[in-house]
């Protein structure tokens, strides 16, 4: 072989090793914004670049995998979907304590998911891997959560907030927790 040929294939060789990685590289973030929806945009806007946010990511994914998650049983399901329509129904009373009522819910659903509950942001590391979809509205209800503990929450952030923790709530859940009549809106049940 010449050695023009030589240099050829070796060109060859490395523009399809490179189009290999490519390839790889665009299916790993691929698959990582499926997984993660909003969580991976937000995610890569909070790190330096999007090669340490992705690896961010891949290490929630990692540390997820550790974790010994439980079903919940039908018994204990029923009970979370009434304690949360009671929650429901006391907020026309009292919508301070009703949020801080989902807040503690939510936690304990959380914990008994088998997710730790601990310190926040890891919770919300956690989270992100199987329920990233929602938990944009756990962020927005505990920040309402933590305003309406310092006195700072109007009446209707306070129904925003049971509304974002519904969302979760009912993720974990893995159901609707109040069914809903047909001719009502989610904002309309969390009034009842």
């Amino acid at each position: 072989m010449s050695p023009t040929q030589l240099v050829v294939i070796f060109l060859v060789v490395l523009a399809v090793a490179a189009l290999v990685v490519l390839a790889v590289v665009t299916s790993r973030r691929r698959a990582l914004r499926n997984r993660f929806g909003p969580e991976y945009d937000r995610v890569v806007a909070d790190q330096d670049s999007r090669t340490a946010a992705e690896r961010e990511l891949r290490e929630r994914e990692r540390r997820h995998a550790e974790l010994t998650l439980n079903p919940l049983s039908p018994e204990s399901r029923a009970r979370y979907a009434a304690a949360w329509e009671e929650i429901q129904i006391r907020f026309v009373d009292s919508p301070a304590a009703a949020v801080g009522d989902a807040d503690e819910l939510v936690t304990r659903l959380i914990a008994e998911r088998g997710y730790p509950t601990g310190d926040y942001s890891e919770q919300l590391a956690h989270l992100s891997v199987e329920h990233a979809r929602t938990l944009t509205h756990y962020r927005d209800a505990h920040d309402i959560h933590l305003r309406n503990t310092r006195g700072e929450a109007s009446t209707e952030e306070l129904r925003q907030a049971v509304v974002h923790y519904r969302e979760l709530f009912a993720d974990l859940l893995g159901e609707v927790p109040v069914q809903q009549h047909p001719d009502e809106t989610p904002q309309d049940a969390t009034s009842r």
